[in-house]
Formats: C-alpha cells, sequence, structure tokens
C-alpha cells in the first residue's frame, strides 16, 4: 500500500490528492510519500478517542518535503515520544482501528494505513 500524494500538471501536489487541484491543474502523478521522511509541525494525544482506535491516540501533523514543495499529512503516532521538529517516516499498519468496534461493518471499509515513527 502506498501513502498517495497527487502532482498535478501545474507542478503543484496536495496530499491528499484531488481531481482538481488548487490552481485549477489536472492531476498528472502519483507520488508515493511512504518513501519520504517528514519533520513534525504540531501533535497532540487525544485520551477520548472514536470507538474501536487506541487510548491514547497520538496524533501529529507532519510535513514531507518533495519536489521542493511542503506537502503537509495528518495522521497517527506510533508514539507520544515526540517533538515539534522531529523527523518520522510513514509505517505501514494492518489496523489502525479495531473493526468490530463501532457501528459501521467491519467490510465496509479498510482498515489498514499509516502512522508516523520518529527516525
Amino acid at each position: 500500500m502506498t501513502l498517495k500524494a497527487t502532482k498535478y500538471d501545474d507542478g503543484t501536489i496536495t496530499y491528499p490528492g484531488h481531481p482538481v487541484g488548487p490552481e485549477g491543474g489536472e492531476p498528472v502523478e502519483e507520488i508515493d510519500l511512504s518513501e519520504h521522511t517528514a519533520t513534525v509541525i504540531t501533535w497532540t494525544t487525544s485520551q477520548a478517542t472514536p470507538p474501536g482506535v487506541r487510548q491514547p491516540n497520538h496524533l501529529a501533523i507532519v510535513e514531507f518535503e518533495v519536489e521542493d514543495q511542503s506537502v503537509r499529512a495528518l495522521g497517527q503516532l506510533t508514539t507520544g515520544e515526540v517533538e515539534v521538529g522531529d523527523e518520522v517516516r510513514p509505517v505501514y499498519e494492518e489496523e489502525l482501528r479495531e473493526p468490530g468496534a463501532g457501528i459501521r461493518e467491519p467490510e465496509s471499509q479498510e482498515w489498514d494505513g499509516y502512522r508516523f515513527e520518529p527516525v
């Protein structure tokens, strides 16, 4: 599985991708952010998590530098032992939350994705 950002014909890059870029550009390429490291911009810990999400839930906004552009992403951290400015890498997880918890049928959505781990 990849952590897909989208590059548009005007050169801009966004995560997640959209059918039209911020400047009106058409998507032309996908970039796998899982092959890059990022910097923690800010982070927090949630003690009141949705059903099936681990407690405490450490979340961060991270910034990737891709082709001389900043691309930000929000995601879970693997630990609360981080500081603003730390370097992190995306780590694939098969279950970001427990499929049986909550009101949705487990088969109705994907449960995998990426967390960010300090380098």
